[in-house]
């Protein structure tokens, strides 16, 4: 029989809509093609964190179901879950430091309980987390030593949350500089496949944008830009990107809405990827 290639996965960055990344996870369970190595850039490192640490698909799934209201839930199944609701909740609190307006600190002991593991070196899977240093302007790598610190730098969003100050640095989302990080995982696996959650354009909207949705409607503009950059000069084997349409970068209360725009696009994810893999078997060796 012959063995499977080697797959490097990176998934990217884009808030809440990064929960997209979870149906595509499932999909690549469902077909037994488990990534060799993961690269990720804020939700997608986070996620990446989880699936690393050993959870599978699945099981992340249903953790993040416990932590919403979802249309289907009645009465009884809500508050059988409203321990993991409130704790979702008080994750997302105000913060009045230096450098941004929530704290991290929440959503970070929250992660600990789910992975159990602080480390790179505990993870059962490679996974490369992505972070940018605000005052060099250079991309950070993290893949070994404090795993929190790593994924606290890499969710660091500009002026939302505080910035980590690390070895000397002070760190930020490493999305400023690189949005979906598969060029890390290039030469070190068979197939390389990138999934981009960042915004799906709207060009029949023309009307203004709130202050807030304006200032992170044009980082993702940014992201975007140097992304089409990077893959003009060396692309993934399989870049996917699934279409998540009228939802916020932070727009929490759309979880259900971005998982359900996901699942309707796994299909089409299945079939690219089984493509590429049976292409990768049929090279000449």
């Amino acid at each position: 029989m012959e063995a499977a290639p080697r797959i490097g996965l990176a998934l990217g960055g884009g808030g809440v809509r990064g929960l997209a990344h979870v149906p595509m996870l499932e999909a690549m369970d469902d077909l037994g093609l488990r990534p060799s190595a993961l690269a990720g850039t804020s939700m997608g490192a986070i996620l990446g964190a989880l699936y690393a640490s050993g959870i599978p698909a699945a099981a992340i799934r249903e953790r993040i179901d416990k932590h919403l209201i979802l249309s289907n839930d009645t009465w009884r199944s809500i508050m059988a879950k409203r321990n993991e609701l409130f704790r979702w909740v008080t994750a997302l609190t105000p913060s009045f430091h230096r450098g941004g307006l929530m704290s991290a600190k929440g959503i970070l002991e929250y992660l600990a309980g789910e992975i159990q593991v602080t480390t790179f070196e505990e993870l059962r899977l490679p996974l490369l987390v992505v972070a940018a240093d605000y005052w060099t302007a250079e991309e950070v790598v993290l893949e070994a030593g404090d795993l929190l610190q790593a994924i606290q730098a890499t969710m660091a969003v500009p002026g939302v949350f505080a910035p980590v100050e690390a070895d000397g640095r002070v760190l930020v989302d490493g999305g400023v500089t690189n949005v979906v990080p598969y060029d890390h995982l290039i030469g070190r696996c068979d197939l390389v496949i990138a999934i981009d959650v960042n915004r799906t354009p709207d060009p029949q909207r023309k009307s203004m944008p709130l202050p807030l949705d304006a200032v992170l409607g044009a980082f993702d503009i940014m992201q975007t830009a140097a992304l089409v950059e990077r893959m003009k000069r060396r692309p993934p084997d399989l870049y996917f990107k699934p279409r998540v349409t009228d939802v916020r970068m932070l727009d929490f209360a759309k979880a259900e809405q971005v998982l359900q725009q996901a699942e309707a696009q796994v299909a089409d994810f299945r079939d690219q990827l089984q493509r590429v893999v049976e292409a990768y078997r049929q090279r000449p060796a």
